[in-house]
């Protein structure tokens, strides 16, 4: 049996910003700035705090639709919409909490400003998040074979 999803507002604008967010150019450009986190709380800065937030804002909507839904990439951003509205308890949600403690650690590491375990808790981080979006990619690709698309 397949969900029902309510539609309304939140579901246009979650439709519209990951119909973006699924560019190639979004997906990788945001994945791999995710080290710009850390630097406003190494430095102390608001204003880089304030650039980095804008970017992270601006990234999923500033690319076109891609113009096909083929890239590793696009399948995994299209796929998590899918995971989100879904909310399945599976190995995705253990990865994803994996890669929100070790952006935690970076994090603590960056704040005390120790080189070596906010690098190491950082590049955690990345490729966790590319276990997670192998995860998402899979996902995506089998609500396909069910003829479950997002929307």
């Amino acid at each position: 049996m397949t969900k029902r999803h309510p539609g309304g507002g939140f579901a246009r604008i979650r439709r519209a910003v990951f119909a973006r967010h699924s560019n190639p150019w979004s997906a990788w450009s945001r994945w791999a700035t995710i080290p710009l986190v850390l630097l406003p709380v190494w430095t102390r800065s608001r204003g880089q705090a304030a650039a980095v937030a804008v970017w992270f804002v601006l990234n999923p909507v500033i690319f076109p639709r891609p113009v096909h839904d083929g890239a590793w990439s696009t399948r995994a951003m299209l796929g998590e919409e899918r995971w989100m509205l879904d909310r399945p308890r599976d190995a995705a949600l253990a990865v994803n909490a994996g890669a929100t403690v070790a952006a935690v650690v970076a994090l603590v590491g960056a704040w005390y400003r120790r080189p070596l375990p906010t690098g190491a808790a950082c590049a955690a981080q990345m490729a966790l998040t590319l276990v997670y979006w192998e995860q998402m990619a899979c996902y995506h690709d089998r609500a396909l074979e069910r003829g479950d698309l997002a929307g």
